[in-house]
């Protein structure tokens, strides 16, 4: 062809040749699916719908011990049958309630931690009242995306891995934590312990619609300001008593200038209680607020502050007392923790999925792995959102995508484990 075509004829074809290869090594190539994963996903996805519609009519409060434990038996026959080594171990006083701890044991090299957690922020009664829905592509309930779709998203993922025979990693240890939603009292030291044994952490948080993950969470700690002051009949002596409420009335005005919109730390007053009869000037009254920072040294500051916001009263002769308990640590940016986002985003273009990382106001259990200086990262489970309200909802679209990244995590980092930093 080349002889016929002479010399000018080669140079244009040798040209063309040039800039096919120019332009395709600067265009993007992603992995094709791995098929088994990909097709175990969708063969999981009735599984799982089933599981969490199973889980979410439990009610399974923070400190129900029953429903707590009705979610560990569903649970430890799952993770049996897929050849998990289960144990129950209690949650250290003054929590309550048996967290579940699975384990397998593989041939390859990776230690990869997964936390989700059993308990939610609602009463006993809430399922009877608000019973788990599906509308559209939601699945709405108590519970249902905070974080009972987590748990299905891990029962899943080692389900593939389970039919696969897929065991090129050292050990999968998987905590279900029964306090996570009061701050993890009962549970932090067995994070803690776990994730220092381990490669690398995953917890199982619902991903952040539209497709995103968690790589940085505000710490959390709870305020509380008590006030004491004197009580008075109503109507015959008022002017004798020190009504509480109305000192806690300003307290609670106050408690809002300790927050800072710049640096993202939020102060919100949630409970105010006091007084105990209609007729009674109230002599008591506590305060209850929220707070979040990014950083440790934000808290010293709200900490600091809350003090002088205490002696600034308007009804005379009433005690002010302010403390503040911290609860979780914050979970700052890490650079481990960009390294297993692009891991995850590699993975998850093989099925033309795009992941952001996002940082998020709500706190979590990845804070006290993460202080073992563990890679984490946080987002992994089913897309969600309504937490802690009446909209708690798990996106059932995201089942099968989302189960397809975590079991390809996992795949992934129990072959190639990242390299921890030496201890201090």
């Amino acid at each position: 062809m080349l002889r016929t075509c002479g010399l000018s004829c080669a140079r244009a074809l040798f040209c063309a040749a040039l800039a096919i290869l120019a332009v395709s090594s600067v265009s993007p190539s992603y992995a094709r699916p791995d098929a088994r994963v990909l097709a175990s996903a969708k063969k999981c996805e009735p599984k799982a719908r089933a599981l969490l519609q199973q889980l979410v009519q439990i009610d399974s409060g923070t400190g129900d011990v029953a429903g707590l434990a009705a979610m560990g038996v569903i649970l430890k026959t799952e993770l049996e049958f897929l050849g998990a080594h289960v144990e129950s171990v209690p949650a250290v006083t003054p929590a309550v309630g048996d967290n579940v701890v699975a384990t397998l044991t593989g041939t390859g090299k990776g230690h990869v931690l997964l936390i989700a957690h059993m308990d939610t922020v609602f009463p006993h009664g809430t399922v009877a009242q608000r019973p788990y829905r599906v509308v559209g592509d939601r699945g709405i309930g108590p519970g249902a995306g905070d974080d009972k779709a987590g748990i299905v998203t891990a029962v899943c993922a080692l389900r593939i891995l389970h039919e696969l025979n897929y065991r090129d990693y050292a050990l999968i240890t998987l905590i279900l934590n029964s306090n996570e939603e009061t701050g993890s009292v009962g549970t932090r030291d067995l994070i803690r312990a776990k994730a220092k044994e381990s490669d690398a952490v995953i917890n199982l948080e619902r991903g952040v619609p539209p497709d995103g993950l968690e790589i940085a969470r505000k710490g959390s700690a709870v305020i509380t300001v008590e006030i004491i002051g004197r009580a008075a009949h109503s109507g015959l002596e008022p002017e004798k008593g020190r009504n509480a409420i109305v000192e806690a009335s300003h307290q609670a005005l106050q408690l809002a200038s300790l927050a800072n919109s710049a640096k993202e730390t939020t102060v919100n007053v949630t409970m105010i209680q006091g007084g105990n009869a209609i007729n009674v000037i109230p002599d008591h009254a506590v305060i209850k607020a929220d707070a979040r920072a990014f950083t440790p040294e934000e808290f010293d500051r709200v900490e600091t502050s809350l003090q002088k916001l205490a002696s600034d009263t308007i009804v005379p002769e009433v005690q002010v007392k302010a403390s503040m308990t911290r609860n979780f640590p914050p979970w700052p940016w890490a650079a481990s923790t960009d390294a297993l986002l692009a891991r995850a985003q590699k993975l998850y273009a093989e099925i033309g999925g795009k992941l952001a990382g996002v940082r998020v106001g709500s706190s979590a259990d990845v804070a006290f792995a993460a202080e073992t200086r563990t890679a984490s990262i946080d987002g992994v489970a089913i897309l969600g959102g309504g937490a802690h309200g009446v909209d708690d909802h798990a996106d059932l679209s995201s089942i099968v995508p989302r189960v397809y990244l975590l079991t390809r995590m996992l795949m992934d980092l129990g072959h190639n484990p990242p390299v921890k930093p030496a201890e201090r």
